[in-house]
């Protein structure tokens, strides 16, 4: 279905902020620039897209909610409330969600990655973990981390040890990682632009949205079609707007010169 843009607004993409690490004081940083950014823009925004790895992890018990983050989920349902229709597409650190954001926020939840339409532009948007080529043993891991009875196992664990042990491996992780997310490997090595390529030639997007690469990246693939990956709100505090025509990717800290276009 082709949705139009009202006159005036905007659809805004953020993803990849990982609340939660690597310190309370310094998630909780991000968090308020993230509730300050979104502030500013909910005069203009029509639609806001929350593209994946809102949270370091987060598992929805059927009686308990992650402690903190109290900012961002009570700014999220202002917008909600105030019209602003919310989009959110569960990330590798926080796949595990179940209905609280339909229900509290009135936001879908996607779990795969969904086209839309807007002013005849056609857009296909996801998380991007577990896309492209390689990469198998994360998607054996995916598989076993979206089994209902494995989910169900976890839940079973008391909050404390479930949790405490999902953070310990996610702060594990990304010290393996470092910072060589920060560094563009080339298009024909950049699995999302591979798999870009490929749905391609299946049928025709003008804008591929996605994240989990957490380097901010606007790549023409062809005269009429551009992959554009989110970044992230670690270093970068990047975003993407699309305002009828055409989307921008801009850092929130004028951080411009960091995203790699081509």
């Amino acid at each position: 279905m082709n949705f139009i843009l009202q006159a005036g607004k905007n659809i805004y993409f953020l993803s990849d902020f990982h609340l939660g690490v690597p310190t309370y004081e310094a998630s909780l940083q991000r968090e308020k620039l993230l509730v300050k950014f979104l502030d500013e823009i909910k005069d203009k925004a029509q639609e806001i897209f929350i593209v994946g790895d809102l949270f370091d992890f987060w598992y929805e018990y059927r009686h308990v909610v992650p402690r903190g983050f109290v900012r961002i989920l009570g700014k999220l349902a202002e917008l909600s409330d105030s019209g602003i229709q919310l989009h959110f597409f569960v990330g590798n650190h926080d796949m595990w969600m179940k209905d609280y954001f339909q229900q509290e926020l009135n936001m879908p939840v996607y779990f795969e990655p969904k086209e839309f339409e807007w002013n005849g532009k056609q857009f296909l948007i996801g998380h991007g973990d577990g896309l492209g080529p390689g990469d198998h043993g994360y998607k054996r891991l995916k598989k076993i981390f979206r089994n209902p009875v494995c989910q169900w196992l976890f839940g079973i664990l008391p909050p404390v040890v479930g949790m405490g042990t999902a953070n310990y491996m996610s702060r594990k992780s990304r010290a393996k990682t470092g910072t060589s997310e920060e560094t563009f490997l080339g298009a024909d090595r950049e699995w999302l632009i591979t798999y870009c390529r490929e749905q391609l030639q299946k049928r025709h997007y003008d804008f591929f949205i996605f994240g989990h690469r957490h380097l901010p990246i606007d790549f023409r693939l062809t005269d009429t079609s551009r992959y554009i990956n989110l970044g992230d709100w670690i270093t970068f505090f990047t975003y993407a707007v699309f305002d009828g025509n055409d989307v921008q990717l801009l850092s929130y800290l004028n951080r411009n010169e960091k995203i790699v276009r081509g």
